[in-house]
């Protein structure tokens, strides 16, 4: 799965799937930079990739502090250059029966927009200036509907999966390339607190092995699992006369 990634940055890398992808891109010869809010989790992942071979650079940064955020991404690409962005930090949060609120909409919309945007904003003049380099922004496949229960998650995953798609075309004339992910549903802490029943929940593990297959071949769209991603994007087509009964109905996160 390293394959030609030797210098790789993850964002949201302390837990979930961004530790799991991690530990999968670790191994003799290569450097990983590591970047999450949690010092102790990045630590003791930190441990678990060097027992790999992997070198590791961590750093305790928050993604929606833009200039922290191009600071560490200029000092992790001087120490190594870099092969691969990821940008992979994320939240999400219910509606608790009720309306989002004003404070957890725009706290999403700060993270899962904004966050995405200072990761790969800073690493896209060294990855041209270099003429190669890939970046993973992660979407979901929540991003192709807009589902009650989490318009704002919704929302801002909608958001990055289509700047994501666009930008791929245009950094593909510099030889860099952009892979949108859009996984279902995941075992990692953002979904254990759902008490609902979640089809084909996968294991980190597996999603961060797709993951990985995907952005070696600088895949478009790395969505999965297939089941999922297909009901995903056709309710996303189909018009919402016909789908608004249906997902007021569906489980809500809570």
């Amino acid at each position: 799965m390293r394959g030609q990634f030797q210098s790789i940055l993850i964002t949201g890398a302390s837990s979930g799937l961004g530790a799991a992808l991690a530990e999968a891109y670790a191994g003799p010869g290569v450097h990983l930079h590591l970047g999450a809010r949690r010092a102790d989790l990045l630590s003791a992942l930190a441990r678990i990739c060097r027992a790999k071979g992997a070198e590791v650079s961590v750093e305790a940064v928050d993604v929606t502090m833009r200039e922290l955020m191009a600071n560490w991404i200029e000092r992790a690409h001087q120490l190594r250059p870099l092969d691969l962005v990821i940008a992979n930090a994320g939240i999400s949060g219910g509606t608790h029966g009720g309306i989002e609120s004003d404070e957890q909409v725009r706290a999403i919309f700060s993270v899962n927009v904004d966050g995405v945007l200072n990761t790969v904003l800073p690493a896209i003049p060294l990855l041209i200036a270099r003429g190669k380099g890939q970046i993973g922004i992660m979407a979901s496949l929540a991003g192709h509907r807009g589902f009650p229960g989490a318009p704002a998650y919704c929302g801002s995953k909608a958001a990055v999966k289509v700047w994501g798609e666009g930008l791929r075309g245009d950094l593909a004339l510099h030889h860099v390339g952009v892979s949108v992910i859009l996984p279902g549903f995941v075992e990692t802490p953002m979904t254990e607190i759902n008490d609902f029943k979640m089809p084909f929940l996968m294991s980190a593990e597996k999603a961060a092995q797709i993951i990985g297959n995907g952005l070696a071949v600088n895949k478009a769209r790395i969505a999965f699992p297939w089941p999922t991603a297909f009901v995903a994007w056709l309710l996303g087509t189909l018009p919402p006369a016909w789908t608004d009964a249906m997902l007021r109905a569906a489980p809500r996160k809570s």
